[in-house]
């Protein structure tokens, strides 16, 4: 029987496409990385990670075309809900969801004290520990509620240098904090070489649904506090706050994809 690693070594053995490539090639090479997926785990244990974004958004169709070209299911998707997302784009996840028949699991913050919420939180204050509170810690309460062993992202290595080495397949160690337990678990990332333009022609190509904000200057979705548009000359993260940005690797150590 093929082994998990056997199964992601072999992706992770491919070279990466030039972003110059044809979007033919990189559809068929994000077929190829979800059909590993397929060979390692049972659907039940997969789940797209859902943002509403455009890119997520892609990575989710091109599961569910994965799932029903081989006759299975669940087609599961984790959200994080971080209390300050646009509403525009929580509307648009949970229309998508429910079209796609999509079993969503929404993550929210637990701050740990009765009647404790949002309203006395510092958000955005602290980057690190905004993003740690309410962003990693519901994911990782979530993956292993839902006993998630593979979660597939929409990161591009051409999004922000972070990303630029990253693999297909990248197998996250389990992490203990005083916060709790982050579970192992296989982040799968299917769309590495695709680019910002390839998502738009894909999008508009299969016709899906997308988050309004786009035509509003917005080239990347995330926390309303965070998140401002960004020009069409400058790096399509540009209108991602600044100290968050430079502190991506870090997050990524702490369990965000």
């Amino acid at each position: 029987m093929t082994t998990a690693a056997n199964v992601f070594d072999a992706v992770n053995a491919l070279p990466p496409l030039p972003a110059a490539a044809p979007l033919s090639d990189k559809l068929a090479r994000s077929s190829e990385v979800l059909a590993a997926v397929l060979a390692d785990s049972p659907p039940a244990r997969v789940a797209v990670a859902y943002t509403g974004g455009k890119d997520s958004g892609v990575a989710l169709f091109l599961w569910r075309q994965a799932l029903e070209r081989a006759g299975l299911a669940p087609l599961r998707a984790i959200s994080i809900d971080t209390g300050v997302k646009f509403a525009q784009v929580m509307d648009l996840r949970d229309r998508v969801c429910a079209d796609w028949s999509v079993a969503l699991t929404i993550a929210r913050p637990q701050f740990g004290l009765p009647g404790a919420d949002l309203s006395t939180y510092p958000v955005a204050v602290d980057k690190l520990t905004c993003c740690r509170d309410l962003k990693i810690l519901p994911l990782c309460r979530a993956l292993a509620d839902t006993d998630t062993r593979a979660l597939l992202t929409g990161i591009r290595r051409d999004e922000h240098p972070s990303r630029h080495d990253r693999p297909y397949a990248e197998l996250r160690a389990s992490t203990v904090s005083a916060e709790g337990t982050c579970p192992e678990h296989w982040q799968v990332n299917p769309l590495l070489d695709w680019t910002e333009m390839d998502i738009w022609a894909f999008i508009t190509g299969e016709g899906l649904p997308y988050c309004e904000l786009y035509h509003e200057g917005y080239r990347s979705l995330g926390c309303v506090p965070c998140t401002r548009p960004a020009r069409t000359d400058s790096d399509e993260r540009a209108g991602r706050d600044p100290d968050k940005e430079r502190q991506l690797e870090t997050l990524k150590s702490l369990g965000y994809f």
